[in-house]
């Protein structure tokens, strides 16, 4: 049995929320409060500034500026997992200290990403440094795991020391490596002791939570929230294969795209809204010829963003 050594408010289900850019390729607070705001509605949580929010496009201080703009216009803390991650200690510091400041429930926090084989004492260094300077009881670090993009893996070793000197600080994972077996044997290993595992995507999350993780953190979450935190809701329901089928239906369809700039083409499409096209370089939107198809496929399977 999990037993919950770490109470949360978070719920199962958390969206790496898409950002919104203005012309001048800033971040735009209201239209990204809007989106969040509608995300809520719909039983997810936001998990901002992670890899579909385009963080790493943002400096520290676009990031927790946009964060004080959500938070004065009424979003709960308590729903939201910023990202806070980078791959300077000081900038990881300075966003996770002020997100504290904010009562966010938690915060994600990738590995220092640039030098690649580091061994795992280095790795170690890096969030205890960080959760030394932040010096606060009641800072809940979920670590983000993505070995696709970072190249970085993070051992069950690594995990288990620091949850070992940090157990009541590293609390969580997200766990975006697409490999079941290691998220399994994270779950196996550390969920008893109270620790908190997200799958990073809902293609993954019935196994999830039947082995005993927590949800899920997922990029389509952005654009078919309610399917999801409902399938998370009644997993234990006898139509639950069915439902989970459903959603892999959808994500199937917007992983034939680059998925950031495709559920971009969603979500501006049905809000009307054509600014939401932009993304940040390296990134580039979808060309005209692939929006259509991708919408064409959409409506194939009768997709819809109601509310939006």
């Amino acid at each position: 049995m999990t037993i919950s050594l770490h109470p949360s408010t978070l719920p199962a289900v958390l969206s790496p929320v898409l950002t919104p850019f203005k012309a001048d390729g800033s971040p735009d607070a209201q239209k990204l409060l809007k989106q969040c705001q509608w995300l809520e509605t719909n039983g997810v949580g936001q998990a901002i500034f992670g890899t579909n929010s385009e963080a790493n496009s943002m400096s520290a201080t676009q990031k927790m500026n946009t964060l004080t703009a959500l938070i004065e216009g009424g979003l709960n803390p308590k729903h939201m997992m910023p990202g806070t991650g980078s791959t300077s200690i000081e900038s990881t510091y300075r966003m996770t200290a002020h997100a504290l400041s904010y009562q966010c429930a938690g915060v994600l926090m990738l590995p220092p990403f640039y030098y690649k084989d580091i061994n795992d004492d280095g790795l170690f260094a890096y969030f205890s440094e960080v959760i030394q300077k932040v010096g606060s009881s009641g800072l809940q670090i979920y670590i983000y795991n993505i070995p696709p993009v970072t190249k970085i893996n993070l051992s069950l070793s690594l995990l288990e020391r620091l949850t070992k000197e940090y157990p009541k600080t590293v609390v969580g994972m997200k766990d975006s490596s697409g490999d079941w077996e290691y998220t399994e044997s994270v779950i196996k290993l550390l969920a008893p002791h109270g620790f908190r595992v997200y799958a990073g995507s809902e293609v993954f999350l019935m196994r999830t939570l039947r082995a005993g993780g927590v949800g899920c953190i997922s990029a389509t979450a952005n654009v078919n929230p309610q399917a999801i935190a409902d399938l998370a809701t009644h997993w234990r329901e006898s139509n639950a294969d069915e439902r989970q089928a459903a959603l892999d239906k959808v994500r199937s369809v917007f992983a034939k795209y680059q998925m950031i700039a495709g559920m971009k083409t969603a979500v501006a499409h049905y809000s009307n809204d054509p600014e939401w096209l932009r993304v940040r370089p390296p990134l580039m939107q979808l060309s005209a010829e692939q929006q259509a198809q991708l919408l064409s496929e959409l409506k194939q399977i009768n997709f819809s963003m109601p509310g939006l």
